[in-house]
């Protein structure tokens, strides 16, 4: 094996993508001078950059073509032309005489001279007309073009402008937009459709915190005797919040193009993390796994957009051993519907019954409610929700919950997220428990 060979290949296909790196990189400092030569020229008189600019472009025309320095030398243009000329073996010709130019001719020759110079300057890759086939713009997408020279150029902006007030900004909208109306979120466009078995985002997933209660459940109680906790736990009204939540699409097209299954999964945990003394433990986890059928509904209701008709079936447990053990299962029906920014999910419930000596938690349903209106609106990239339940009782059955977030953007997908709760059945284990909660954290998916 030749050695000096085959260390000769590795160098040359090590180094060839740097040379090649590097040659853009000086093309693009060299546009880079061009661009901030002719923005230092806005300074002077217009009349004056437009011949700057003209006889610019002019000599560095002429410079390409020419055969020897020494015409180049000459500074008269027709002595030039006649050197040029003679160097070529062409019969040379004399200059014309003066002629007296006629009234607003010398407006005309200057517009003229400028637009001359404006398409030798495209030709030249000065502009940065998009429609323009040439190297320079197509390797470089990013660069704007609304900075307009004296003589009409279309010059780039700055990189720093650049980069905030155009590239990044776009990409941040259409970040913080993708997947959140409900066409998009349940491949209710069969033009949008994803693969199936693909794992997608579902409820709203984020981090909080900070979690104050102005009233925690030290000592959780149920209907259900031996559900009920009998000396008071050792917790803390502050804490940290999460929940991730995902769905996948398991069957597609169920009736004449229309229809789908779908399979979730949801987790919330209140973990009691500025708790040293009790080591940190989790206080509550609910699970829920559900199975839902989605049909594409489309009608109108005074300009409401009818999206989706839902059927699913839930089971919601904490996975905890008596006395602190809580469950439900549910049968929910769902309409959602959009008008612009705004979008309405309307889902009653229907608890599937369960012997009363298995029950964990019996009149759940009066507490945490037989259903739910959320309601979600995007100003710009800030979302705001409302999450309202009831049991649909009066009298002293009539209870429920309200809670409002609020998402800021920060960058991309990741916003600041503010919520405020107050009522029964923050988690499962606080089912009848009534308090008023705020948070603070993060937020990577909203309702909208």
């Amino acid at each position: 094996m030749n050695w000096n060979k085959l260390l000769s290949s590795s160098m040359a296909c090590f180094f060839v993508p740097f040379i090649f790196y590097y040659l853009n990189f000086i093309q693009a400092a060299l546009m880079n001078f061009s661009v901030h030569f002719l923005s230092a020229l806005k300074s002077y008189p217009q009349w004056a950059t437009r011949a700057a600019v003209a006889s610019g472009v002019a000599l560095s025309a002429s410079s390409l073509f020419a055969q020897t320095a020494d015409c180049n030398n000459v500074s008269n243009d027709q002595m030039r032309l006649i050197c040029y000329d003679k160097q070529n073996g062409r019969k040379a010709v004399a200059p014309p005489a003066a002629v007296i130019p006629a009234p607003g001719a010398d407006e005309k020759a200057k517009s003229a001279k400028a637009t001359d110079a404006a398409e030798a300057a495209k030709a030249a890759n000065v502009t940065n007309a998009p429609d323009a086939p040439n190297a320079a713009n197509t390797a470089s997408p990013a660069v704007a073009s609304n900075v307009v020279d004296a003589v009409g150029l279309r010059l780039p902006l700055p990189l720093g402008k650049r980069d905030s007030d155009t590239i990044i900004a776009r990409r941040t909208e259409a970040q913080a937009k993708a997947g959140r109306t409900l066409t998009e979120a349940w491949d209710l466009d069969p033009k949008l459709e994803h693969s199936l078995f693909e794992l997608r985002a579902y409820k709203p997933m984020h981090v909080l915190v900070g979690t104050h209660t102005n009233s925690i459940n030290r000592q959780p109680s149920s209907p259900q005797p031996q559900n009920t906790v009998s000396t008071p736990v050792a917790v803390s009204s502050n804490e940290a919040q999460f929940q991730v939540s995902f769905k996948s699409k398991v069957w597609d097209n169920l009736i004449q193009n229309n229809g789908s299954i779908w399979l979730g999964y949801t987790q919330s945990s209140r973990w009691q993390i500025y708790s040293p003394n009790q080591s940190r433990p989790f206080r509550e986890t609910n699970y829920e796994p559900e199975a839902m059928l989605v049909f594409r509904t489309p009608y109108e209701i005074a300009g409401w957009e009818g999206r989706m008709t839902e059927l699913s079936v839930v089971h919601q447990s904490n996975g905890r051993a008596l006395p602190l053990s809580r469950s439900w299962n549910r049968v929910i029906a769902q309409l959602g519907l959009e008008r612009g920014d705004w979008m309405v999910l309307v889902r009653p419930w229907w608890r599937i019954p369960e012997k009363h000596s298995e029950d964990d938690n019996p009149g759940i349903e009066n507490y945490v409610g037989r259903g739910e209106l959320i309601v979600a609106k995007r100003y710009g990239s800030h979302v705001f929700s409302l999450q309202a339940r009831h049991s649909l009782r009066g009298g002293d059955r009539s209870r429920g919950s309200v809670k409002l977030d609020w998402s800021l953007p920060l960058s991309g997908y990741l916003k600041a997220h503010l919520e405020i709760f107050s009522g029964y059945g923050e988690s499962l284990i606080d089912f009848n428990h009534r308090q008023t909660m705020i948070s603070a954290g993060i937020s990577l998916v909203e309702w909208r």
